[in-house]
């Protein structure tokens, strides 16, 4: 009977690294890699179940990818990410399988251990062909797996943290699809509880997954003529993969800063984007002077951050839970002196990127974290659920709001940013305050702001600091650009390097629109010359 190592050998000769380098041949071994590190990963966490969603979000559907998801539904361990790319990067099916038995010594993995994995991909035409490979890994790796079929990204990181919850005292949910559908809506019902929502919303879902799981939500949901929200779907041709965030979805609308040209809505009336696998979300709307106006991860970090406070004062419990919200360097800084003047909440500023927000967020009792770019979610801490379980009100008003807030806590997913969680999070608010889009967009108006993209030679030369507002290298450039900033009224930029390509991320905020544009342009400029 072949040994491990016989059968990884064997297998990994099924998967070569490709002389040819297109991106689906490039893929395929990556594939087979990553299912290895999972099941090291499953292994070193004594047979707890990870997670592996196959899908490349907003990216064009051509395009696809993978994400290593944890027991409690977080993000991979940012130690693991250095293990991951040593097997992903193995020139050889023998340096491969010398990595793999390396890291099995040095993390101590007991070889008697079993490892778990659960994964479901996208709409994308790769994926079935990449589950293949993933399920070649698996099987030669000992791991027992079980495939999910297509799912949302956020639903993956559910099923995961639910099954390492299942049968202690802190269970998450049911372990299926349909037990998401049924936490989500029995959550909305209790916080929609005497309240009717404000017209109806147009829910846009880049022709990817989350158009199908939305209209299977709806199903649960309380209906218009019961109070509920009216969803009507666009955009969910999910089964013509061609179509994926193609003129559609919440990164078109962010960086176009325009509806979908499929979108007929008239002025004022509401409107959401997803992304491709549905962890993202803005709001948008026309305003009746025919402007385009985006309600993006800004404007849903301070509405929630608004609506929590309120209930904990409502409850009570202002003085006991400690809420916090944690931008990085592209939040608009109109939200930024918004919370922290109006609403007298503090705001910690990460590097981009979501496991950095989360990491910041479990700091606070609760902590509300939104990338500008509609990524996000609210964490509450265990003792703010303990707080929450425990609190007797003092009269109804204190019992209505405190289980407002134990509803919050079921209503959204605090594993990671999910689309159809946020949506329901935002629109229960706005029932609440029984707001329309405008009464929402005037909580506070953004500083006309610009982002540009310059490609460099080498994106390694610019390192950045100070939650990568500064740049620290090449020398001189941060002095240049401060100089610039100087000159405009509310001016504010900054750059930094792309993570995944030889490009700079230029961003610009100043008094006016023309103004913003000049700032970013001439800021661009300097950075073009210091990558030279």
């Amino acid at each position: 009977m072949a040994t491990t190592s016989e059968k990884i050998l064997e297998a990994s000769a099924r998967h070569p690294k490709p002389e040819e380098k297109t991106f689906h041949n490039l893929l395929d071994p990556v594939f087979f890699r990553v299912a290895l590190i999972a099941a090291l990963r499953s292994r070193k966490l004594g047979g707890q179940t990870i997670g592996i969603m196959i899908t490349a979000s907003h990216n064009p559907p051509e395009d696809n990818g993978v994400k290593l998801v944890d027991p409690m539904g977080e993000m991979l361990e940012q130690s693991w990410e250095v293990y991951a790319t040593r097997l992903a990067n193995a020139p050889t099916d023998q340096a491969l399988l010398e990595s793999y038995e390396q890291l099995e010594t040095s993390l101590k993995i007991k070889p008697g251990v079993a490892a778990h994995v659960i994964f479901a991909r996208d709409t994308r035409e790769s994926g079935p062909a990449l589950v293949s490979a993933l399920v070649d890994g698996l099987e030669v790796a000992g791991a027992s797996y079980v495939d999910s079929k297509i799912l949302t990204t956020p639903q993956l990181h559910y099923l995961v943290r639910c099954i390492n919850t299942k049968g202690t005292s802190y269970e998450y949910g049911e372990p299926t699809e349909a037990g998401y559908y049924k936490k989500l809506a029995a959550a909305y019902k209790r916080v929609m509880k005497g309240r009717k929502s404000t017209g109806s919303v147009t829910v846009d879902c880049a022709n990817g997954v989350g158009g199908i799981k939305l209209v299977e939500l709806i199903k649960y949901l309380l209906g218009p003529e019961e109070g509920g929200v009216e969803i009507k779907v666009v955009n969910s041709d999910a089964w013509k993969p061609e179509r994926l965030n193609s003129q559609c979805g919440a990164d078109f609308v962010k960086t176009q800063q325009r509806p979908p040209p499929s979108s007929k809505v008239g002025p004022l009336a509401r409107c959401a984007s997803l992304d491709g696998d549905a962890d993202r979300i803005v709001y948008y709307f026309i305003d009746s002077d025919n402007s385009f106006r985006l309600l993006d991860g800004d404007k849903i970090a301070t509405l929630a951050a608004s609506f929590i406070g309120d209930l904990a004062k409502s409850a009570g419990l202002a003085d006991k839970l400690k809420i916090g919200v944690v931008q990085t360097a592209y939040a608009n800084g109109s939200s930024t002196d918004y919370i922290t003047k109006s609403l007298n909440l503090p705001v910690v500023c990460t590097p981009t990127g979501v496991k950095h927000l989360h990491h910041a967020a479990v700091k606070f009792d609760v902590g509300v974290y939104f990338e500008a770019n509609g990524h996000g979610t609210v964490i509450f801490s265990n003792a703010a659920l303990k707080t929450l379980a425990s609190h007797e009100p003092q009269s109804p008003a204190q019992a209505s709001a405190i289980d407002c807030l134990r509803a919050l806590t079921e209503l959204i997913n605090q594993a990671v940013g999910d689309a159809l969680s946020d949506l329901l999070l935002v629109e229960v608010i706005l029932a609440h305050r029984a707001w329309g889009p405008k009464e929402w967009d005037s909580t506070y108006t953004d500083i006309p702001n610009r982002l540009v993209r310059v490609e460099v030679p080498d994106r390694n030369r610019f390192k950045a600091v100070d939650a990568e507002r500064r740049l620290e290298e090449p020398k001189g450039v941060q002095e240049l650009i401060d100089a610039l900033v100087s000159k405009y009224k509310q001016g504010r930029s900054f750059a930094r390097a792309s993570g995944t390509e030889d490009a700079v991320r230029v961003y610009a905020e100043a008094a006016t629109r023309g103004e913003a544009d000049d700032l970013a342009s001439k800021v661009a400029s300097v950075v073009q010359k210091g990558g030279q």
